[in-house]
């Protein structure tokens, strides 16, 4: 056989595989094209009228325009979100239906939980970063606690004696005082409360030694001069609390220390690749808005703005640390 006639079968065997690859992806890019083809609904494991119920809404509102079809947020808060999950797992496959999630469903409860009512590896598939809120921690205002090594000394003085609360057992600020302890050999007690109401006020009135929150949970005992913003931490102040030091600059843990919490949308696994880049992208845009930018200062959120494979780095190294801490704290739950 001629050498040309064999490049020329190959080159038509080659044009005849590429014409199959783009027919193959005709049907995925036209899926994209009609999404979504009716209601669209996020369903929310935060009671309605706080700060993640509040930015669903303003992307619903933007994302409805955008898609041209009704977005709804269904709040089906209680029970550590699995509510909320379970609904997601009956509802629809096909992206009309996106569930709104935070760190610690996706990269701590698989590892405190005896039976998972879910699988995170299986059940869904996490799409697009929403946010990132850095923790503050916080002490009364008359507090004798100046900086985080006071808190730090105080502990290592009275091992066990200083008391911190916080709303359940595994929630950021759990973790973040258990890796604490860790990092300083320190050892503090854990008070629980029902409320981030009442627990924030404990703070203020001296009832604890301290806690660590958001900017959206302590802001109004912060700005009615009851409770005072110890540090941040996270990895460098916070535009909106230029005066607030870092943990590390208060003297605690140096980075890669840091009590932070973070949220996405995730949909159902096996979703076309065309149509979970499309949310992607129009989620990211809604993001971007001025109207998003103000609510992120007010409630102390900072962009997550990472593509989908940084975001796949960034919850493989969330849940290896997350799964290090509580297994080394020994954090069991029915």
């Amino acid at each position: 056989m001629k050498p040309s006639t064999t490049l020329r079968r190959t080159a038509l065997a080659a044009l005849g595989l590429l014409a199959a690859a783009g027919a193959a992806l005709l049907p995925t890019l036209a899926q994209a094209q009609e999404w979504p083809t009716k209601t669209v609904r996020i369903i929310n494991p935060y009671p309605v009228g706080g700060a993640p119920d509040a930015i669903a809404r303003v992307l619903a509102e933007k994302l409805a325009r955008k898609w041209g079809k009704p977005v709804v947020v269904e709040n089906k808060p209680g029970a550590n979100g699995f509510i909320a999950i379970d609904a997601f797992k009956r509802g629809a496959t096909d992206g009309h239906d996106l569930l709104q999630l935070d760190s610690v469903h996706i990269a701590a409860y698989p590892f405190m939980f005896k039976k998972l009512p879910y699988d995170p590896n299986k059940d869904f598939e996490a799409i697009v970063p929403l946010w990132q809120a850095f923790l503050f921690y916080v002490v009364p205002t008359n507090s004798k606690y100046k900086k985080v090594s006071d808190i730090i000394a105080d502990a290592k003085a009275n091992p066990g004696k200083i008391n911190y609360g916080s709303w359940s057992i595994g929630n950021p600020v759990h973790l973040g005082v258990e890796e604490l302890e860790e990092l300083t050999g320190t050892k503090f007690e854990h008070v629980l409360y029902k409320e981030t109401t009442q627990l924030y006020t404990s703070v203020a009135t001296g009832e604890l030694g301290f806690s660590i929150g958001s900017a959206g949970t302590v802001g109004g005992l912060y700005r009615a001069g009851k409770l005072r913003l110890l540090a941040v931490a996270g990895p460098k102040r916070m535009e909106a609390y230029p005066d607030v030091p870092t943990v590390a600059e208060s003297g605690g843990p140096p980075a890669p220390y840091e009590v932070s919490g973070w949220n996405t949308f995730v949909g159902p696994k096996n979703l076309p690749a065309a149509v979970q880049d499309k949310i992607r992208r129009d989620v990211t845009e809604a993001l971007a808005g001025n109207d998003v930018k103000e609510r992120f200062a007010t409630f102390g959120y900072v962009p997550l703005t990472l593509d989908k494979a940084k975001f796949q780095q960034f919850i493989q190294y969330e849940t290896k640390r997350h799964e290090s801490i509580i297994k080394r704290a020994k954090i069991e739950l029915e």
